[in-house]
């Protein structure tokens, strides 16, 4: 939920208008809307560039994941762990154009340690493939989009680790 909303819902609950620091809040939240739109447009428009370099680097780190027995060993292992990168990336800019983590709460982080260890997929192996994902879509950013960008991978990488 973005700010907006949640000082909207927060006055309506309480039956007053939004405060001055609430406004203020909103005011900041719009003033960084192109430089978030900016961001999430350039990791949607490069998806396949910085899924590849991210999955080469993943695999150069972890050889064993493509090997017999490993997690993206066969073709349709590796699609699925690839396919897994370009959704992480996803969710990382719905973070960044909502200024908030809490998509990224919502939608991809309840539960997924979880899943992982059931279907016997190291998650410090993910925490290495969101890391991967994170330099290869910096790499892309102006330092300062990058910073921002950064928050959000390293929040997955928080919650998976």
């Amino acid at each position: 939920m973005t700010i907006v909303s949640q000082v909207i819902l927060k006055a309506d609950d309480e039956l007053r208008y939004p405060s001055s620091g609430e406004l203020e809040g909103i005011k900041k939240f719009l003033t960084t809307g192109e430089k978030r739109v900016r961001i999430a447009e350039t990791l949607a428009a490069n998806e396949k560039k910085i899924v590849d370099k991210a999955g080469k680097e993943l695999f150069r780190i972890h050889p064993e994941y493509r090997s017999p027995g490993g997690n993206a060993y066969g073709q349709k292992e590796y699609n699925q762990c690839i396919r897994d990168f370009g959704w992480y990336l996803r969710l990382v800019t719905y973070g960044v154009l909502a200024g908030d983590k809490e998509p990224i709460e919502k939608i991809g982080l309840i539960g997924v340690r979880e899943m992982y260890n059931s279907l016997n997929v190291p998650v410090p192996g993910m925490v290495d493939a969101i890391r991967c994902l994170r330099d290869a879509s910096v790499a892309l950013l102006s330092k300062e989009d990058a910073e921002e960008a950064s928050l959000y991978f390293d929040y997955i990488i928080q919650a998976m680790s």
